[in-house]
């Protein structure tokens, strides 16, 4: 591979989190996106562009339209298959990472039934009230921060996946959740169970195929027939990538959307520029900085 070629690649055709050089491994057990947003956003029928990752996006997509759901991870993309199969979920490095999270909060005091007991609330306001009283502790505050940090994060992340992340990234987290809490009533929010517990729902059956590739987003769309698709969510493949690839990927996304094909990209850094497109305060996952919602001929 040429210099000009490295240069270009994304970090996700890794396969792993961490610098090592080693096998590819299953990153993710479950997706952490509020599909509602792309419900919003795709018109009913046609055909639609996803990442694979955990296979939930293409799973929920596939109740109203032909998914072709790509990941550059081959193990990824078996797991994905699994899912769409019937198969129950699997824990992968990201479930691994929350699951130690989780297993320090009753050191600062969020025992599992006062976790449950905030988790039932359908008050936004109430449950707000309930997370200053009781949540938000400096016992947490100080915990998230510390293992948020650049310190903590590198013993498990690569540098450009950790180059996106905005400065006092717990801090910034912290404010995220409180922004969802805020926001959106936790009894009806399945994302923040799984979050804050580790429970997450059944997986839903297919009401159609979903095409399943294992491929580079970029190279897929460049090769795919022009204006092939209605709409595309990218999840978070953005972050990490040298903006070289993020050129050419959405310039593949231009030449194979549809006219008015909406597009959805997230990322746990905060937008590049102000913007009203921004509707991150929408995702009940409440993990990201921006998840833009834009016609993806107009993307740059």
């Amino acid at each position: 591979m040429t210099a000009q070629a490295q240069a270009a690649e994304t970090p996700w055709r890794r396969g792993r989190f961490d610098t090592r050089v080693a096998a590819q491994r299953l990153l993710f057990g479950h997706m952490y996106e509020d599909v509602a947003i792309e419900a919003r956003a795709f018109p009913p029928g046609g055909q639609v562009f996803c990442i694979a990752s955990a296979g939930d996006t293409a799973l929920a997509l596939a109740e109203h339209h032909r998914v072709v759901a790509v990941d550059i991870n081959p193990v990824q993309l078996a797991y994905a298959q699994t899912r769409l199969d019937g198969a129950a979920a699997r824990t992968g490095t990201a479930e691994r990472l929350m699951g130690f999270g989780r297993s320090l909060l009753p050191l600062a005091g969020w025992h599992r039934a006062r976790v449950k007991e905030f988790l039932g609330f359908d008050s936004a306001p109430a449950q707000l009230a309930f997370w200053h009283a009781h949540l938000d502790t400096w016992r947490f505050r100080a915990g998230v921060d510390l293992l948020l940090s650049v310190t903590g994060l590198r013993r498990v992340y690569a540098s450009p996946f950790l180059s996106v992340l905005p400065p006092h990234f717990g801090a910034v987290m912290r404010a995220r959740m409180e922004r969802c809490f805020t926001h959106h009533p936790n009894a009806t929010n399945p994302y923040a169970r799984a979050l804050l517990l580790g429970d997450f729902p059944p997986a839903r059956a297919p009401r159609q195929a979903v095409e399943l590739v294992c491929a580079d987003a970029a190279e897929y769309l460049e090769a795919a027939p022009a204006g092939s698709f209605d709409g595309f969510t990218l999840s978070n493949v953005l972050d990490g990538a040298p903006s070289v690839y993020r050129t050419r990927l959405l310039a593949a996304v231009r030449r194979a959307a549809k006219p008015a094909a909406p597009l959805v990209l997230r990322s746990f850094g905060e937008p590049l520029q102000p913007a009203t497109r921004n509707v991150a305060r929408d995702d009940r996952s409440m993990l990201w900085g921006s998840v833009e919602v834009t016609d993806a001929a107009s993307t740059a």
